[in-house]
Parts: C-alpha cells; structure tokens; sequence
C-alpha cells in the first residue's frame, strides 16, 4: 500500500463480506479483521488479493507452547524478505539518481546544454521513465484491472504524459535540431513555435518520490521502533535444569544438571538459570539467589529492583548483579512481555474518528484529481492555450495531488505516541482510549493499590474480652484468608507464619471458601465458620474492638473484623503506606484540570484520613463494587467524562462502566482485562504522563491532518492554472509526507512534564509496611 487510497480499497473490498469489519493501517501494512466463523480467513485473503495487494496472517506475538516458530528477534523469513525488498529499493533509487541528475542539470542549466545535449538526456531519461518508475506503472496497471486508481496512478500518468510530450517533441515538434537550448522555467510559459521537453519532470518525478518514500519508510520504521524494542528483550536460548530422577536414587548422567535449550521449549514449573547480565527468560519467581534487576525497557522504572527467594521477575528484565535460579510461571503469550507487546500493536493498528473521515476523503480523492486533471487540459485548450502549457498543467495537477499525507497524519503519530508511551510504562489499548483520554475531566481513584502500595503488614491485634487468645484468633483469620487475591489476605496469612515457626503447617485446610468483593472473606476452618470482614455497626461489637476499630481509622489504616460462629473476636489492623509518589500525582492531575474523586470500600474515617493528606475533598467511603459503579454512572449522569484508576476485582465493574478506564499494572488480571490504558510503571504520576501525552499525541494528528488537507487545498489550485512545474510539484509532494512523518516523529522524544522536579518526597510519607487491606 501507498497511500490511503489504498487503505480505503481493502477495507470496501472487505467490508462487502457478510458480518466482516476491517481497519487497515496504512503505517505497519497490518489489516485488524472481525468476521464470523462462516468467513474463513483463506477467503480473507483471498478478498484482499481480489483488491490488487498479497496479504497474509501475521506471526504471533510470541509462540505458544509447542509453537516451532521462534519470536521476531529470532529471525523470522519475512525479515529477510523485506531486507531483500529493502535492498532492491535502494539499488532503484541509487540508478535511478545516477540516471536522472545529468539530466536534471542540463535541463535547468542553459550555459552546459551542448550541441544535441537533448539527446543525450533522452537517452538517460528513457530507463527512468520505464525502469525506475516501473513500481509505479506496475501498481498503476494492478489498480486498472482492478478498477482503482491510487497515488501510484497519478504519478505513473504524469511520468508517462511528460516523457510521451518530451518524445513527441524530439522526434515530431522540432526540439531535436542541433542547436537547440532550452532557459530555465521554473514556471509554465506560452509557446515560442517550437515544442518544449519535459524530461526533467519524467526524471525528477520518479526520482523525488523515490526518494521520499524511502526516507518517509525510514521515518516510518523509526515511529514503529517500540515494537522492534519488545521483540528484542525476547530470550533466544535459556539454561534450565534437567529432571533429578527417582527420590532417594543418585541421579543417572544427565539428570539435575543444567543444559541450554530454545526458549519455546521452556514449560510452566521448569527452572533456569539468570545469570550476570542476561534477561530473565520468562515470567516467573525466584528460588534461590539475590540480585537487582533493570525493568527500564519493560515498565519504565528507572531504578533496578532487588530481588530474592520468593520475589516475582518478568521476562525481558536484565540481571544486574548476581546469579538467580528461577521457576517459570508463565511462558509464551501468557507472559508480561507479550502481553504489553500485543496492546502496544493492537493500539498502533487502531484509528481515529477523524482518521476515518480523513480516510473517506481519500478514498475519492483520486478519482477526483484524475477528473480535475482532464477538465484543466481541456478549459486550457479551450481557451486556445498552447498545448503544451495545457499539457503542462495537466501534468502538474496528477503530479502534485497526494492523499498519502492523509493516510500517514494519524497511523505516524500512533506509532510514535504508543511506542514512548510503552517506554514511560503506559499502555493504551486503542487509539479510541487515547481520545477519550484526552477529554476527561473527573478521575475517580481507588485507595488500596492504587493511591496505596498494596504492600500491607498487621500492625495490631486486638481480641475480645474472655474471647479466643490472639493466636487463635490470627490462626483462624489467616487459614481463611489463604485463598483470598487481595493485599489484606496476604497480609494477614504472612502475619500468621511470620508468627510461628511451623509456618503453612500452622494452619489448618479451609471448607466452603467464599469472598465477597469489597466485603471479606468467609469460610470452615477447624469446624469453625470464621468470617473476616470490614467492620459495620460498631454499637454490636464487645468490648475492646469498638476502640480498636476507631483507633486503626484515626492512624489512617484498615479495620478488619474476625467474626468465629458468628460472635465477634477480634479486630486486625492492617497498615499500608500511600504511595511516595501520589502526592505529587494528586497535584498534577489538579493542574491538568482534572478533579479527584476517591472510591474506597474502607469505613468514612479511614478514607477522610487517606483523602486528608492528599488534599482530596469529594469522598465516597464504604463502597462495595456496585456502588462503585453507581458513582461512575452518576458523575457521567452529571455530565462529567470519567476515569476510574483501581487494581482489583472490585474495580473492575467500575472499570468497564467508566469513560476511560485505568488499571495498574501489578493489579488482577480482571482490572487489567478491564481497562482502556494499563500502567506499568509503578508510579501514579504516569496518569498525568498518560493524559498529556494523549493530548499531545492529538495535537500533532490534527496538525499533521491540518497540513495534509491544506496542502492539497493550495497546491492542487497551483497547478491547475499553470504556476507549478511538474518537477516542483514531484519536490512538493514528497515534502508533504515527510512533514507529516516527521512531525510525528518528534513524539518519540516527548517527556513528561515536571519530570525533573520528581525526585521531591512529601515529609509526612508513612513507613513503607509489608504486604494487605479492603478496598
């Protein structure tokens, strides 16, 4: 594809199918295609081929288990297919430079046109005009047969029209006597008796576009650089260790030693080496060793992370320091990695809604030019012009006409906006969700894992009068909790084998488990039903818990209630640290005109505590998942367009109901799932980074669309009335679309705002605590 009548072409194509919908993408060259099962994809592609273009299915991002194909670093054959194609471009343009400029400077420059010169420019120009505008004539014929005409039309009938009038005019029209100079016009003139040539434009038409668009496909591959980047941090090659044999048996030759093995072949539960300086294969969690790892390529976390025994590492991280002995916990498409390269290439193949009309536009957009360029030669020769400025004219109008500035405007500054975007730790999942981005005006913010760090330890244990000791009463809590996803569960359950040296021996097997979102958990332990739970009415509740309750709200941390056959025992608080940096996020989402709105599951006095110290006013405390998503549907009701930031199950209602929804990236997989944009980075300040870079990124398409219609709106007039060469109209064609593209591209090196300010810390920050608390 050339241009966006190109893309307009496939997508009718396909669109005519029964239930198909396709968006294609005229930057990456990738079709995202919905059709119904009774549409096999071979029809697809059939469908596509029927259109004049070849299409295939892609690779996958990263291969499934069992999968033979190796992932993009590997060197996949369609790499080398499009180094050769690469190649061969390159050889065209160089030839057809070599060809084109003696002819292009003695054209223009009447004191080195010697005796026949033409004819010699003749000579060069004719392999120009045949061999190095073939891709364009090719294309052209491929679009006739198919009855559609591109930019690959108008530039291949402008080439011809000029070397057929140039040709005319050596051989019929008297410009091949000896003798004969031509001075330099840089604009159409009327005739002086004799015919005039135009070989400069039959060279330099081809030669400009050449070479435009091999520095518009450089630019193009530098915007699509994130993705290449992802692909890069995929493993090769891991080292893992071979089964130990029978237990009780010294192991047979081979067996529990370590041997290198393609990564494809790697399995959930195998374990592998990291060593100093390698990336960490897969997903997974560390057995043995201790070492710092550079997430920087991956979430944007600028400092390296220390890891151990039992800590979580990522696929594609690098080792800094020391050697790591690994258990693989998720491996092909499953992992991190390829997660966050197939949102980046889902967001990168999207459109905008005024991509599609620009789309549209160009859809009939050489139709019209074609009928533009034919009226111009006949209203000139109607006048009684001199045909060859009729021709001329004709000539310029095809030439300079380009609808790939509109095709590139939005596709380029996707591709550079979502690649910096993946690099800073933000991933947005369409370029709808980067509108809408855009356009918010009220955040609605969970607490725990969101403005907090999820990283929660019990900080008191407070029991009944003449009720369960306190062992007993954690012992219980904590075998409930074992099968609870949330920070309060794991924190309570860590507490409990903290507190005892048996560890998991301590508590006891768990019936009828359930969890209530946003509520607690419930289930049998020891015969016992044991209930863990947020606190309600403190008026039913003995003595001491009421106070216990009011004490853990007044430091700002999480009340739970252990309830034992339905009689309260004791009251766990749960302390968790807000996160360092939400201070200074809370502020910037103010600046960005934005309103702060938080959503908590925990009791009034807890969240005004929380709220308090960041400065936020509008509070809405106690909120279960549905009410979470009542407040969502009220603020849009008033008129507000939302974003809901959260990491839970409970967010996840509220998530999908919101105008835009937000997840962290170490939250459930039902909030990611959820979510229009996902952060990565463990860092809340990348909400704002996410919102201005949405609109800036919608600043530089409306700009580049903005440039795309209006050179076409005044270049096109130009040449129609004679005041463009075809050559300057070849430059200025090829302009446009590197000024499109490297506008785009300037996106890549975007910074947040304030981003150097980022190391100041509010005081009042609490003590970072371990791990747990309801939300």
């Amino acid at each position: 594809m050339t241009c966006a009548a190109c893309v307009g072409r496939v997508e009718k194509k396909l669109g005519r199918l029964d239930g198909v919908a396709a968006s294609v993408n005229l930057a990456t060259g990738r079709a995202t295609v919905s059709h119904p099962a009774a549409v096999p994809v071979g029809e697809l592609i059939s469908t596509v081929e029927a259109a004049g273009f070849t299409a295939r299915l892609p690779e996958p991002v990263a291969p499934e288990p069992g999968d033979e194909e190796r992932p993009p670093s590997a060197g996949h054959p369609d790499d080398a297919d499009d180094d050769h194609a690469t190649r061969a471009e390159r050889r065209r343009l160089l030839l057809t430079a070599l060809l084109a400029l003696p002819v292009l400077a003695l054209s223009m420059v009447p004191g080195w046109q010697f005796r026949n010169w033409q004819w010699l420019c003749f000579v060069l120009a004719a392999p120009v005009a045949v061999w190095g505008a073939a891709p364009f004539h090719a294309r052209a014929l491929r679009g006739l047969r198919h009855g559609a005409a591109t930019m690959d039309t108008l530039v291949s009938l402008g080439v011809a029209a000029s070397f057929a009038w140039s040709s005319y005019a050596l051989f019929l029209g008297g410009a091949g006597a000896p003798g004969m100079t031509m001075p330099l016009r840089l604009l159409p003139t009327a005739g002086d008796g004799s015919a005039h040539l135009y070989l400069e434009a039959a060279v330099g038409v081809p030669l400009f576009v050449l070479a435009g668009r091999r520095m518009e496909a450089r630019a193009r591959r530098g915007t699509g650089s994130a993705l290449r980047a992802l692909a890069e941090l995929a493993v090769k090659d891991v080292t893992v260790r071979a089964p130990g044999g029978e237990p009780g048996l010294p192991p047979r030759e081979g067996e529990g030693q370590w041997r290198s093995i393609p990564v494809d072949r790697l399995r959930a539960g195998d374990r592998f080496l990291v060593r100093p300086g390698e990336r960490v294969a897969t997903d997974g969690t560390v057995v043995e060793g201790n070492s710092a790892l550079d997430l920087s390529l991956i979430t944007g976390e600028s400092r390296p992370v220390e890891v151990g025994p039992g800590s979580a590492v990522v696929g594609g991280a690098v080792n800094s320091g020391g050697l790591l002995e690994v258990r693989a916990d998720a491996v092909g498409a499953d992992t991190q990695l390829a997660r966050i390269t197939r949102l980046v290439e889902d967001a990168q193949t999207g459109k905008t809604h005024i991509q599609r009309l620009a789309d549209a536009v160009a859809a009939v957009f050489v139709p019209a030019v074609l009928t533009v360029s034919v009226s111009v030669l006949g209203f000139w020769l109607g006048a009684g012009a001199d045909p060859q400025a009729a021709i001329t004219a004709a000539v310029a109008v095809l030439v300079v006409a380009c609808p790939c500035a509109l095709g590139l405007a939005t596709p380029t500054a996707l591709l550079a906006a979502t690649g910096r975007g993946a690099q800073l730790g933000i991933l947005v999942r369409g370029p709808q969700a980067l509108e809408r981005l855009r356009r918010i005006d009220t955040v609605v913010l969970d607490k725990t894992g969101t403005l907090t760090t999820g990283r929660m330890s019990v900080t008191d244990l407070t029991t009944r009068t003449d009720g369960l000791d306190a062992a007993t009463a954690l012992r219980l809590a904590a075998a409930v909790e074992q099968g609870s996803e949330h920070p309060l569960g794991r924190a309570i359950t860590a507490h409990a084998r903290a507190a005892h040296p048996q560890g998991e021996q301590l508590l006891p097997a768990v019936r009828d488990f359930s969890a209530t979102p946003g509520y607690g958990v419930s289930g049998t332990a020891d015969g016992r039903r044991v209930e863990v739970v947020r606190p309600g009415d403190l008026t039913g509740l003995p003595a001491p818990l009421p106070d216990a309750v009011r004490a853990a709200e007044t430091a700002g941390h999480t009340p739970v209630l252990v309830t034992v056959d339905g009689t309260p025992e004791a009251v766990l608080a749960v302390g968790d640290a807000l996160r360092p940096d939400c201070y200074r996020a809370v502020d910037h989402l103010r600046r960005l005109g934005l309103r702060p709105v938080l959503a908590t599951g925990d009791r009034a006095a807890t969240a005004r505590a929380v709220a308090g110290r960041l400065a936020i006013t509008e509070i809405h405390a106690e909120a279960r998942p549905e009410d979470k998503a009542a407040l969502v549907t009220a603020l849009k009701e008033q008129g507000g367009r939302v974003a809901v930031v959260g990491d839970g199950v409970n967010d996840a209602a509220a998530l999908a109901l919101a105008d835009l929804g937000i997840a962290m990236g170490g939250g459930t997989d039902a909030a990611i799932g959820a979510a229009d944009v996902t952060l990565v980075r463990e860092d809340l300040q990348a909400i704002a980074d996410a919102v201005r870079l949405a609109r800036r990124t919608l600043a530089t398409i409306r700009a580049n669309l903005v440039w795309a219609f209006g050179y076409n709106l005044l270049t096109v007039p130009l040449a129609a009335v004679g005041l463009l060469n075809p050559m300057l109209a070849a430059a200025a064609m090829s302009a446009s679309s590197l000024l499109v593209v490297g506008n785009s591209l300037r996106l890549r090196a975007w910074q947040p705002g304030g981003g150097a300010r980022r190391s100041a810390r509010r005081p009042e920050r609490a003590r970072t605590p371990a791990p747990g608390g309801i939300a």
